[in-house]
């Protein structure tokens, strides 16, 4: 299954286009995204049996983010090797975890404000949680995963890196920098989910790509690090690191400005477009 949200309903992408959940469902799930994401485990039963009915077209322009309304977002910081070892670090020994706030969070194709300073890509991976759990071991890690989704973890570098400890979460949660989308891809759509190419373009020219099978901890070692700690809820996300080539790394270094366009792919997973302002 799809999962996105067009016009704040939640809605399943086919290759005819959308079918609106609550309308589908006769008013058992939806129509808010959270809504459903909050009964899984029953949505996933009735999705597969149901007799959906056609589809109606849609832009991908109109999609916001799959999962609006996050109660929690987690991120990781140098999960790829290369890009620890371009950041000038060694590669991390467990998790290094911040958070994004949730207000930051919008679709596939937004157009960004910018603030003062330096604002930096950062591609990523993002799983979301589909199941209320607390401890869970990483055999089991992707057991309590409803699906995964292209995520965008933008930061503002000299918010970021001010003061000591630096302002990682407050650099990385100006309104609109965790674009996230065009949908949740449930698992079974999946076919190697732990090996996926990620690829991010800046006006056309390639500026990370990789794979997630580089990520140095995969989705189930970081579910188990992070609620060993945090109880986890329905629709919480983890982005889960970005590969080499961010902005501040370079020589010379490059941000984004009004005139860019940023286009961030994950292989199954799908393509999310952002410009700036």
């Amino acid at each position: 299954m799809r999962l996105a949200t067009l016009a704040d309903r939640a809605v399943l992408l086919t290759e005819d286009g959308a079918v609106d959940i609550a309308e589908a469902s006769a008013g058992r799930f939806g129509p808010d995204p959270m809504d459903v994401l909050t009964e899984w485990s029953a949505f996933q039963a009735w999705a597969v049996s149901a007799e959906l009915p056609a589809a109606s077209p849609y832009r991908t322009a109109d999609l916001d983010a799959p999962v609006p309304r996050p109660r929690q977002v987690f991120a990781v910081a140098l999960n790829y090797r290369p890009h620890a070892a371009e950041a000038g670090y060694v590669p991390p020994e467990i998790p290094l975890l911040f958070t994004k706030f949730p207000s930051c969070i919008v679709g596939p194709d937004a157009q960004v404000e910018l603030p003062e300073g330096n604002v930096d890509w950062e591609l990523e991976m993002v799983a979301v949680i589909g199941a209320a759990c607390h401890r869970v071991p990483a055999s089991e890690g992707w057991e309590v995963v409803a699906g995964l989704t292209v995520g965008q973890d933008l930061s503002e570098r000299v918010l970021q890196l001010t003061g000591k400890p630096p302002q990682f979460s407050l650099g990385k949660s100006y309104p609109g920098f965790g674009p996230t989308g065009p949908a949740l891809v449930t698992l079974d759509e999946v076919p190697n989910r732990d090996d996926l190419a990620i690829e991010c373009l800046l006006n056309g020219e390639s500026v990370q790509a990789a794979r997630t099978s580089d990520m140095i901890f995969s989705v189930p070692q970081l579910v188990e690090f992070i609620s060993a700690v945090c109880p986890l809820h329905p629709g919480d996300l983890i982005f889960t690191g970005t590969p080499a080539g961010v902005g501040n790394r370079r020589v010379p270094q490059r941000f984004l400005g009004p005139d860019d366009v940023l286009v961030s792919r994950i292989d199954v997973l799908g393509e999310m477009r952002q410009t700036f302002r």
